[in-house]
């Protein structure tokens, strides 16, 4: 008898939350469990509650990559593009063209978003040392993609560290930018790929914002969790 409907109808129906994603999402990446060179990635704030549940059911460390989208004025939800650590810079050259912003704009958005980038870095990781990337395999969590230029401005990022394979995972995307990453990541891992989709938000029940308190806490867990073995 076919599984196929019940599928189907799970793939329609929303996560609860950010944990329940991360679960599902976890059940798809088995395959890596066991690892020793393997590392998850979580894009803060969003990314880190799944990216958690993944690095919890893999037995895998947990960081985070930080990444910050540089919004529109005026419409900060759209992105023309993203800053990652390391300095890098990814634009969405259709939104740059479209709206024809001028550098000056870009230049100021970055400076903003670089300090807050900055402070997160000191907020989240409290002392601690970035994890090594470099001939590990990475999974490069969020908890879904639209555009994707957070996600590209990562994957950029990651691939000057020298990582062995770069695996982009995320619970829910928009089909044309799950196949992009396929261009751009060595894997990509969308759980749902949902035909209507408009935005992450969506797919949740529980979309609320994921708090810097929250982002602390998970990370301390998992590496409490890690000295303990």
């Amino acid at each position: 008898m076919s599984t196929r409907p019940s599928n189907h109808l799970e793939q329609q129906q929303p996560f609860t939350n950010r944990r329940d994603a991360g679960a599902e999402l976890a059940r798809r990446l088995e395959r890596f469990a066991g690892r020793t060179d393997l590392v998850v990635l979580a894009l803060p704030r969003g990314g880190v509650p799944v990216a958690y549940e993944v690095a919890r059911a893999l037995a895998a460390p947990l960081d985070v990559f930080l990444v910050r989208k540089l919004g529109l004025p005026g419409h900060r939800e759209l992105a023309m593009g993203a800053i990652a650590s390391g300095g890098v810079r990814v634009l969405n050259n259709d939104v740059v063209r479209w709206y024809r912003i001028p550098d000056a704009i870009i230049d100021e958005a970055a400076r903003e978003e670089q300090a807050e980038l900055e402070r997160r870095e000191r907020v989240y990781r409290e002392g601690r040392q970035a994890a090594e990337l470099s001939g590990r395999v990475v999974l490069l969590i969020d908890d879904g993609l639209a555009t994707g230029s957070t996600m590209k401005a990562a994957v950029q990022a990651v691939r000057a560290r020298a990582p062995s394979r770069i695996v982009v995972a995320v619970p829910v995307g928009a089909p044309d930018t799950c196949e992009e990453f396929r261009t751009i990541a060595d894997e990509v891992v969308c759980a749902r790929v949902p035909e209507r989709f408009s935005a992450v938000g969506q797919w949740y029940r529980d979309f609320s914002q994921t708090t810097d308190q929250e982002v602390r806490e998970l990370l301390h867990d998992r590496e409490t969790v890690g000295r303990s073995h």
